[in-house]
């Protein structure tokens, strides 16, 4: 079940190699208007998604499509325990950008628009 919401960059964090097969960048977003005081929730990308991040900055307004994660593991002294994440699908700019992505050009999954320098001269 995939859902949505929109907060301001807080912090963004290196990816880091976990496993030779593994990959994940966190990244904080804040919530305002959830609660009285803002809330700072982290999110991740995994594998060949953790490039989405590049060129977002801290401050920046977005809207993130997650899916809410959980698994139980059981420590070698037999105690069960418990972990959530929130597993990012993408990250799209909103607001003051003019093109909606966060560098001024195309957004996360979008292709770039044809250039001058493309067209043929005949």
């Amino acid at each position: 079940m995939n859902m949505q919401i929109q907060g301001k960059i807080h912090a963004t964090f290196d990816a880091a190699q976990v496993t030779e097969r593994f990959r994940k960048r966190e990244f904080v977003l804040e919530l305002e208007g959830a609660s009285r005081y803002p809330q700072y929730v982290m999110f991740q990308l995994t594998g060949d998604r953790c490039e989405m991040l590049d060129g977002f900055s801290a401050g920046q307004e977005v809207k993130v499509e997650f899916s809410l994660r959980g698994r139980e593991w059981t420590s070698p002294k037999g105690e069960i325990r418990y972990f959530n994440s929130l597993e990012t699908w993408s990250v799209e700019s909103v607001g003051d950008s003019a093109s909606g992505s966060p560098s001024g050009g195309p957004g996360v999954g979008e292709p770039p628009p044809p250039s001058d320098d493309d067209e043929i001269p005949f």
